[in-house]
């Protein structure tokens, strides 16, 4: 990866090289810091050695939980961290005031070349600011996004920006488009992937001139682009890549979680156990770990607040897909093609 010091090769190929290493900010979640323990250790051992975590919290809560657990043959290491950045704290404000918080110290390893990537369920707007001010954006980028997978009757799609840039302009909107194809490309193995715009309606006229604009630029650009989704329809499995801005994005996802719990306590207040099975399983989000944060130069990995140890288990190994397949090289190399033949 560009810019980040001790980063592997690009595909990872060499089975001989040294492990993934990827930290976890111990103490961002709501269930700090025993999931994150356990989930983080099941990503290890899962690994066989493939993938080494590094805790960053507090030590004394940290050591408590890994005694709770068989740590034998598992890459595992603590790195000290005195403060913790509330879910309810200015961003911005917070991580230049407490340095020595979890987020802070776990970015700082990654900018220095000590971890490969990171992970953190605390405060997403910390994590966004942390990795902004620590890491940077590539070359080529101007605005970070956050692309969440959202579960459709088909495969999962993901979408972006999901809220970490509310004005987008319509280049920024492209520049998602191709981070997000990439990603889906590489890292989830589908080629060719359809990418498809969020709108009001179907037709290229429909919409705002953020999403007329972006629909031109999309269309005049190499990727798979077919045409506009609307709410209703993207649920269905149309696109394997969906792009908006970050505000859009962010009510899309607080809505289908929303949507998600009403059918979920419909189903099992009537005592459909068959039903609630599989809902949860289709609509789980720990089953895909986190979110990235793509555009900053590094790999971050975002997850929810209430995660699991089984999510936090899947954003280690999202993470260490991420860094395998050497993400944002290609991201870089497809911006500056894209530009280039659009005389940009």
């Amino acid at each position: 990866m560009p810019g980040v010091p001790g980063s592997r090769q690009a595909g990872g190929a060499d089975e001989t090289t040294k492990p993934v290493r990827i930290a976890v900010d111990a103490m961002g979640g709501d269930n700090a810091p025993a999931v994150e323990v356990e989930g983080a250790l099941a990503a290890a051992r899962a690994s066989g050695g493939r993938v080494d975590v590094v805790l960053v919290g507090r030590t004394d809560l940290i050591e408590e939980e890994l005694r709770k657990h068989d740590r034998d043959g598992v890459g595992v290491s603590v790195v000290h961290a005195d403060e913790v950045i509330g879910m309810g704290e200015s961003p911005a404000n917070a991580v230049r005031r407490k340095r020595n918080s979890s987020i802070v110290v776990a970015t700082g390893l990654h900018r220095q070349g000590e971890v490969d990537g990171l992970v953190s369920a605390g405060n997403t707007g910390a994590a966004v600011a942390s990795a902004l001010l620590g890491l940077g954006m590539l070359s080529s980028v101007r605005r970070p996004a956050i692309a969440s997978l959202f579960p459709t009757v088909e495969e999962p799609s993901l979408v972006l920006d999901v809220g970490a840039s509310i004005d987008s302009r319509p280049s920024d909107l492209l520049e998602f488009a191709l981070m997000g194809d990439a990603f889906v490309q590489y890292v989830m193995g589908r080629e060719k992937p359809r990418v498809a715009l969020m709108n009001i309606g179907e037709e290229s006229t429909k919409g705002s001139e953020l999403t007329q604009e972006a629909y031109r630029l999309l269309s005049e650009s190499p990727l798979n682009f077919i045409g506009n989704v609307e709410g209703r329809s993207f649920l269905r499995g149309r696109a394997d890549v969906v792009v908006c801005d970050g505000f859009v994005g962010n009510v899309m996802l607080k809505l289908t979680e929303g949507v998600i719990d009403i059918i979920t306590s419909v189903l099992r207040d009537g005592g459909d156990r068959d039903g609630l099975a599989a809902l949860k399983r289709e609509f789980d989000y720990a089953e895909y770990g986190g979110a990235p944060l793509l555009g900053v130069n590094g790999v971050v990995i975002i997850a929810h607040g209430s995660s699991s140890a089984k999510a936090i288990m899947n954003a280690v190994k999202v993470a260490a897909r991420f860094v395998d397949t050497d993400l944002d090289e290609k991201i870089v190399s497809r911006l500056k093609e894209t530009a280039t033949q659009n005389g940009r």
